[in-house]
């Protein structure tokens, strides 16, 4: 029996290397004899980077940037040939923040442009960007300028270094920059944003897409993803040409996924919590889509609208949780270890 394990982290619980681990371990518990391939997968935020690294190898390269409030932070970003991979939240994310400190007016994506800088001057070709994770909505204003003083040029168009660049922007966030479906409004509450700096941050954004589109005559502000990020989605789409693309369906390409899985009985897949909410092309669902015949098993720390997740296509749909635990144990990562493992170590043939 050959089984593919790709399991998204459980946020503020398992990463999904750990994940991965522990379903495996259950496996082996039960069937000796299999086959487990392990992948590290990411759907573009926490754990992007070190997806790609697992899957391709490169180097890791680590550089002083600016944290969203300007201050010293060590980053990382992946560097393989002349491919790079960067995880925003590495530089701007609102892990770097403690809840006090949250404040979207002034969060800055300056450190991100100092790591797409960076990795210019490293060789780097083609940039992949993980967009998720972001304590920012500045629309990107910040990694511009970055770009800017890193190249020594008063004006964007000056910069000759992103001529023979390409970007590709990962993320499942299908947002444009402003209105009531954009940036500010959806996503800046959760980065500290109170109602009043909600309307100041989309007025902000809007006038922002208004000057570039007068600038450079087209208009990339509405574009799915062009809100990701607190905007650095858009950014990338107007200055830089950024192709968009679904996180985990870039990952899974350039591992050759399907060509992985064609002798596989079965593929396990995850995430913290799953709903209808997954079948919005969140990680489970690019795994499914790129499964083929070979049946997809989701599990999740809680489970919603399972009838509906069936009907997607899982062949199988189950919680990691016995009833009744308190989220507060459930959420202990050596819980959750021990809740996975012992799922899969019970399973029968028969069952899958």
């Amino acid at each position: 029996m050959k089984v593919i394990i790709a399991i998204d982290s459980f946020k503020g619980c398992l990463t999904s290397k750990e994940a991965n681990e522990a379903a495996a371990e259950g496996i082996r518990m039960a069937y000796p004899e299999a086959e487990i391939v392990e992948l590290p997968v990411s759907d573009g935020g926490e754990g992007y980077m070190e997806a790609f690294h697992a899957a391709i190898g490169g180097r890791l390269e680590e550089v002083t940037v600016r944290d969203p409030l300007m201050r010293p932070v060590t980053a990382k970003y992946l560097l393989h040939n002349e491919m790079a991979v960067i995880e925003i939240a590495q530089a701007s994310g609102l892990t770097l923040l403690v809840k006090e400190e949250r404040n979207p007016m002034v969060a800055t994506s300056y450190g991100t442009g100092q790591l797409v800088a960076d990795a210019i001057r490293k060789g780097a070709r083609h940039i992949i960007v993980g967009l998720g994770g972001s304590a920012t909505s500045d629309a990107g204003v910040g990694m511009l300028h970055a770009l800017t003083d890193a190249f020594n040029k008063e004006r964007w168009d000056d910069i000759d270094a992103f001529k023979d660049i390409t970007f590709t922007i990962a993320s499942d966030v299908k947002n444009p920059l402003y209105g009531e479906q954009g940036a500010a409004h959806v996503y800046a509450p959760q980065k500290g944003a109170t109602p009043e700096m909600v309307l100041r941050l989309d007025e902000r954004a809007r006038k922002f897409a208004e000057m570039s589109a007068k600038h450079f005559g087209y208009d990339r502000s509405q574009m799915a993803g062009a809100g990701a990020a607190g905007g650095l989605g858009y950014a990338f789409l107007q200055y830089l040409n950024a192709q968009s693309m679904s996180g985990i369906q870039l990952l899974l390409d350039t591992i050759h996924f399907q060509e992985m899985i064609k002798d596989a009985d079965l593929i396990i897949t995850g995430e913290g919590s799953a709903d209808r909410q997954t079948l919005m092309g969140k990680l489970p669902m690019g795994i499914l889509e790129q499964s083929g015949p070979v049946p997809v098993f989701l599990i999740a720390g809680k489970i919603s609208d399972c009838e509906e997740l069936l009907n997607a296509g899982f062949a199988r749909v189950e919680c990691i949780n016995p009833p009744g635990i308190p989220l507060e144990e459930a959420m202990r990562k050596e819980v959750a270890q021990y809740n996975i493992r012992q799922l899969f170590s019970q399973i029968q043939k028969q069952e899958i």
